[in-house]
């Protein structure tokens, strides 16, 4: 699509008006899809959200809901009734604590119309009895002190959650009708729940839950038989994922997970699951691609979908490759093929009916959030624009991809960002992706558009240990700072051989483990002109013991503890060498971080400011590890503010607030 004629350039304002599509869900035999709508709204500082629905057969479009942060869809296997999820609104006046969220019930048939049926702390999972009058439902149960914390478990607090240390995620039976909930027992004294699934005769309910406090990355699956109110455990030990679904003859279960073979560096799989004996068979170990979604993007809103379903034509999954995600259908007994293959894009999300007739998903590529589609009889069909109007405002450019092969001789992949043409060149960004296992790829990037609306190439690869390619170019276990390092700058001194990039004019940033490489990076070389560093690690002896998943991360990723080869823990931490920097850094962090609390960013500001390198620490009150994917609005274009500032300074040579960081 070309923009209008006088479209501007991106800046951080252009958040405002932004709409995110989400959570596709086929309601009954396939005349509707659900899903929810949020637009980002600088004026109210929050994401206004709606649900709303398209009928296939016409295209008619139908607002359903439109209440406080309403979301999550999830129809009832027939019919038009579904369930969704509102945040809470506390009455005037009311001081006692109520759970933050209502579990709500409506029909299609009747937009603005709903019922409460509960109102709980949070859902997990929630799967629907065949029958339709019942659901499972995994929820957290358990609040902290109001005053005094006294904490007996682990975690203390969790990313995006706050204080967990008396949460757990329970598997209740709902009643759609009265709201009533059963506690199934599963006979455990501590568990947390990933995954309830309601068999096909409505007999049993499948469930995934970890049963050890400090191994929580471990499940085990029960069988709760329904009419008993007894449960056995039919497998133990998994990871990843957790999630379940039935054969729709109910005789098997797909489980979509690892068993750890590299750690926390293995790809998801999809298993098949014998509810009797708990034998397993992997069914998509010939692939060596993880079965699931992990591009990078600043473009989505909650979902509560599942990223596993068994239809009448088989088991539906996504992959990871190459910085693409698609769509894969599995049969138990032969090899998994590509269902929906978007080229240069991701499918984000899906949802089918039952007998697989029909898939709705969202869909993005590199130029455009993401939209609506069905996959329907004889091919994808797109069912919304909300994103049109926004993206003829702007000017946008499209990425190209590059690769060279490393000085290993492995092949890595990467793709240079331009400023839009008309937009003079001041400078250009070597930009870390998290995880590590996660991936760069064919995801839409609001931030990479502003900066290269402004000015920046942006220069992103997927480095050692990135997702998207086979387990072995995943798994840099005890070997951070080594190979992904080589990769990254490797990559930079191609961009200014081979893609003309300025060589006085670099600067890299990162976040999460991007933001580890960024602090590593500054202490190992004097490449880069500027850094930016955002809720980052730099010293993984203290990341061990104050984080929500230390102490079990850092002892898989680094193969150290505070005990155990601590000077290998030491060796690996960027504060380590920060006598060593010379690089300007900003240094940005969420007060409410608790995957890598704002400690990190405190001890790495001090060490820089103690050796005389000049360096800037913005916190942000109130946010997360998130704040950059969804954040409050003002909070994210405060941060690509100071973003813009930081680089106009360093390697524009203006000062605060020049050009790069407004205008049209």
């Amino acid at each position: 699509m070309a923009p209008q004629a006088g479209a501007k350039r991106l800046t951080p304002e252009s958040l405002d008006g932004l709409v995110l599509v989400s959570n596709p869900a086929v309601a009954g035999s396939g005349g509707y899809v659900l899903y929810t709508v949020a637009r980002v709204s600088l004026e109210t500082d929050s994401y206004e959200s709606s649900i709303e629905a398209v009928k296939l057969s016409d295209g008619e479009r139908l607002v359903l809901q439109s209440g406080p942060r309403d979301s999550c869809p999830v129809p009832a296997p027939a019919g038009s009734r579904y369930v969704f999820t509102r945040r809470a609104e506390a009455r005037r006046g009311q001081k006692q604590r109520l759970p933050g969220l209502e579990l709500r019930t409506a029909s299609i048939e009747a937009p603005g119309a709903s019922r409460l049926l509960a109102r709980v702390d949070g859902l997990v999972s929630l799967s629907w009895s065949p029958s339709g009058d019942l659901a499972a439902a995994a929820i957290p149960v358990g609040r902290p002190d109001e005053d005094v914390k006294e904490v007996e478990t682990l975690p203390v607090w969790f990313n995006g959650k706050g204080f967990v240390y008396r949460t757990r995620v329970e598997p209740f039976i709902l009643d759609a009708d009265s709201g009533a909930m059963e506690r199934m027992e599963l006979g455990l004294d501590w568990l947390q729940v990933s995954d309830v699934a309601w068999s096909p005769d409505g007999r049993r309910i499948a469930i995934s839950v970890a049963t050890d406090m400090l191994k929580p990355y471990l499940l085990d699956v029960y069988i709760y038989d329904v009419e008993k109110g007894d449960a056995r455990r039919i497998a133990s030990g998994l990871m990843g994922y957790g999630e379940l679904a039935w054969s729709p003859d109910g005789r098997m279960l797909a489980y979509l997970g690892h068993r750890g073979e590299r750690g926390f560096a293995s790809h998801q799989k999809v298993w098949l699951l014998d509810p009797e004996t708990g034998r397993m068979e992997c069914l998509t170990c010939s692939l060596d691609r993880n079965a699931a979604n992990t591009v990078n993007s600043d473009v989505r809103f909650q979902s509560c979908l599942k990223h596993l379903q068994w239809t009448s034509r088989g088991i539906l999954f996504q992959v990871s490759d190459a910085g693409r995600v698609l769509l894969y259908r599995v049969q138990p007994g032969m090899r998994p093929e590509p269902v929906l293959d978007p080229g240069e894009a991701v499918v984000d999300e899906f949802h089918a009916a039952g007998d697989g007739s029909v898939i709705a998903y969202t869909l993005m590529t590199p130029v455009e959030p993401k939209e609506l589609y069905v996959l329907q009889g004889g091919g994808p069909r797109r069912l919304t624009r909300y994103a049109e109007a926004w993206r003829r405002r702007y000017r946008l450019a499209r990425p190209t991809g590059f690769s060279f092969r490393a000085s290993d001789g492995a092949v890595v992949e990467g793709w240079v960002l331009r400023p839009p043409e008309g937009v003079e060149a001041r400078g250009w960004v070597l930009y870390i992706h998290g995880g590590p296992k996660t991936m760069w790829g064919y995801g839409f990037m609001h931030e990479f558009h502003v900066l290269a609306s402004n000015g920046y190439t942006v220069v992103y690869i997927n480095p050692r240990g990135s997702d998207g390619y086979s387990e072995e170019f995943a798994d840099i276990r005890c070997g951070y700072g080594e190979r992904d390092y080589m990769d990254l700058m490797e990559a930079a001194r191609y961009a200014v051989e081979r893609l003309g990039l300025p060589r006085d004019k670099a600067a890299v940033m990162g976040g999460s483990y991007g933001g580890f490489m960024t602090n590593w990076i500054i202490g190992h070389t004097d490449f880069f002109k500027a850094a930016v560093t955002m809720r980052s690690i730099s010293n993984w002896i203290s990341m061990y013991g104050t984080t929500d998943i230390g102490w079990f991360f850092v002892e898989d990723q680094l193969c150290c503890t505070p005990w155990r080869s601590p000077e290998t823990c030491w060796e690996k931490s960027p504060l380590r060498y920060a006598d060593r920097a010379r690089t300007p850094t900003l240094i940005i962090h969420s007060s409410e971080d608790y995957r890598c609390w704002l400690d990190q960013a405190l001890q790495l500001y001090t060490a820089l400011k103690v050796h005389g390198v000049e360096t800037k620490l913005a916190i942000f009150p109130g946010e997360n590890h998130d704040l950059s994917r969804s954040g409050k609005p003002r909070h994210r274009v405060k941060r690509l503010q100071l973003i813009l500032d930081w680089l106009d300074r360093h390697l524009a040579g203006e000062k605060p607030g020049g050009a790069g960081a407004g205008g049209g």
